[in-house]
């Protein structure tokens, strides 16, 4: 039986045949088709002679029919800025409904009662559904590191006769059906440049690497098709080659999907918060602090705040670009747990130091309680890039010139204490290194010649990585600005040195050449021993903080074993080193 014939035989089991032209307009196809389809499934034993339904093909919908379904609602949604921040995306609300509620009612609506919600990201805000609506929660404790394909492969063993459902959808009518009779994936009618399928000419789904039709993510799969998949998933979930891969990657393999085609007007996936208010522009979920800040500042209506774009996702912070009155502007978002890591009082103070000095970003606006700020974005801008040594020695120059100023506030930034302070955060758990205990007493090690040698303290950055230098041209000339301020303090200047070769990742050889660019005239022997105590002591602080993040969910892959060796490494370099002169 192919998709024409399984179309019309589930159409009759719905409705009665009144005519054949009547079954054209409701499947969609020719009224020759129709003719041509109705006779085969006479000739197969599935219609009587009257186009009724014969046992044969009762059977065959009993069989097939759905029996559950799957939402997938673990990521963090970081398109839908700033709204994420305040709620995962399946609870938006559209028309006084939240996303994932109009789901489940419209999957209930056709007698689909056994639901598991694949949660992460604020998991707890979706446990009332357990109650209200009688669904199971499948915890994706690895949704900040990988993507839906593994949340479905936690459900590997429910696949068969299954909905599949991202969380961010809004179907107008009920896309979910009591009967099924083949595997379908649901595109739209428009193309994308990020879609991997197109619609072949038989009607079925095809990859493709250009541009193909837009990939909706809703999708049914049967019960011998979900075998398959469940297989794909398990096995493609084990490859950290997929690691960050969709669920759509494991379809193809052994499934002939078939294409149900929607209209825009009948489904929208909701990625931003334009979207979202083009959809529902009295939708609650709108109303966000970020949004309210903006519109008070700049004194607007919440409709001139627009071409909003969600912009890397930082260590520390979220952020997102906006237009606001034709200038473009920047909102940073505090991340998880920075409340805890950042003195947002402090931060505040260091900008205030730098007032006038051309040094840092272009602050318009900034809460130093919540640490909320919106500075000027600078078109055509690009980071420092740490394997360009004469671009590195351009960086090198401002910084040098900021630590030249002496500026002062009245906080230190202690990297003994705070590395104290990120492992009290652990709230008790051992460190997921197993020598950690003996690398940190070899790093406590180095802070008796720290205190000996350290130089004055002046106002240090504390973040001087790459990433942070910020170079662009402006009236023909070349500008570098340092930006995020957050851990900056009284420090020795060569902490700055240290933090810049460890967010590098520079190896031995590069890291002796930036000091040899920030001290032109020659670097101390005891100045860079002191330098390889602050390389040592600021890997162990730092790896202590990813440590942290890491029970947040929030992963850093090689970073986080880098400085972790750092620790390890310089300790070594120093006692090598200073060993040469004993």
């Amino acid at each position: 039986m192919n998709k024409t014939e399984m179309d019309l035989v589930k159409s009759l089991y719905e409705k009665p045949f009144v005519n054949q032209r009547l079954l054209a307009e409701d499947t969609g196809y020719s009224l020759g088709k129709v003719n041509q389809s109705l006779k085969e499934l006479v000739k197969d034993g599935y219609l009587r002679e009257d186009f009724s339904l014969t046992e044969k093909a009762e059977n065959l919908i009993q069989q097939q029919r759905p029996r559950n379904a799957i939402i997938l609602a673990a990521g963090y949604g970081m398109r839908m800025v700033p709204i994420n921040m305040e709620m995962p995306k399946g609870l938006l609300q559209v028309g006084g409904e939240a996303l994932i509620e109009r789901i489940i009612r419209q999957l209930q609506e056709v007698g689909i009662t056994d639901i598991t919600v694949v949660v992460g990201f604020m998991k707890e805000s979706y446990e009332y559904l357990i109650d209200q609506f009688g669904v199971k929660l499948k915890v994706n404790m690895a949704y900040g590191e990988k993507n839906n394909l593994h949340s479905l492969a936690l459900c590997f063993k429910k696949l068969g006769g299954t909905y599949i459902v991202p969380c961010d959808i809004y179907c107008a009518t009920n896309p979910f059906h009591r009967e099924e009779l083949y595997s379908w994936y649901m595109v739209g009618q428009e193309t994308s440049k990020r879609s991997t399928v197109r619609i072949n000419r038989q009607g079925g789904l095809a990859e493709t690497s250009d541009s193909g039709n837009q990939m909706i993510g809703i999708a049914y799969v049967t019960e011998e098709d979900g075998d398959t998949l469940a297989r794909n998933l398990v096995v493609m979930d084990e490859d950290e080659e997929f690691q960050n891969s969709f669920w759509e990657d494991a379809m193809w393999k052994g499934i002939p999907w078939e294409a149900k085609v929607c209209s825009e007007e009948d489904v929208f996936e909701i990625n931003t918060y334009e979207q979202l208010r083009s959809l529902d522009d009295t939708s609650e979920s709108l109303q966000t602090e970020a949004m309210d800040i903006i519109a008070d500042v700049f004194a607007c209506e919440m409709t001139d705040i627009n071409h909003i774009n969600v912009l890397k996702k930082g260590m520390t912070n979220r952020s997102f670009r906006f237009q606001c009155k034709g200038d473009t502007y920047i909102m940073r978002i505090p991340g998880e747990g920075t409340e805890k890591l950042v003195n947002r009082a402090q931060e505040y103070q260091v900008y205030q130091a730098l007032q006038g000095t051309n040094i840092c970003d272009d602050v318009i606006y900034m809460n130093p309680d919540n640490g909320y700020k919106i500075t000027r974005y600078v078109e055509n801008s690009k980071n420092g890039d740490p394997l360009d040594w004469e671009e590195v020695a351009r960086c090198v120059n401002v910084l040098r010139d900021f630590h030249q100023r002496g500026l002062q506030v009245d906080h230190v930034f202690d990297i003994f204490r705070e590395m104290e302070f990120y492992e009290a955060l652990w709230d008790g758990a051992a460190s997921v290194y197993r020598d950690y205990e003996q690398t940190k007493a070899k790093v406590y090690e180095l802070k008796e010649y720290i205190d000996a040698h350290h130089g004055a303290y002046v106002l240090s950055h504390i973040d001087a990585n790459p990433d942070n230098f910020l170079m662009y041209q402006k009236d023909g000339k070349e500008e570098i600005r340092l930006i995020d301020w957050e851990y900056a303090g009284m420090q020795d200047a060569n902490v700055d040195i240290a933090m810049y070769i460890i967010y590098a990742m520079y190896e031995r050889e590069d890291a002796e050449h930036f000091i040899d660019i920030y001290y032109p005239n020659g670097c101390p022997k005891e100045t860079r021993l002191l330098i390889y105590c602050y390389i040592a002591a600021c890997g162990l602080l730092w790896s202590n903080w990813c440590e942290y993040k890491r029970q947040l969910g929030v992963e850093f892959g090689e970073y986080s074993l880098r400085q972790y060796h750092y620790a390890k490494e310089y300790y070594k370099v120093f006692k090598e080193e200073r060993g040469k002169d004993e």
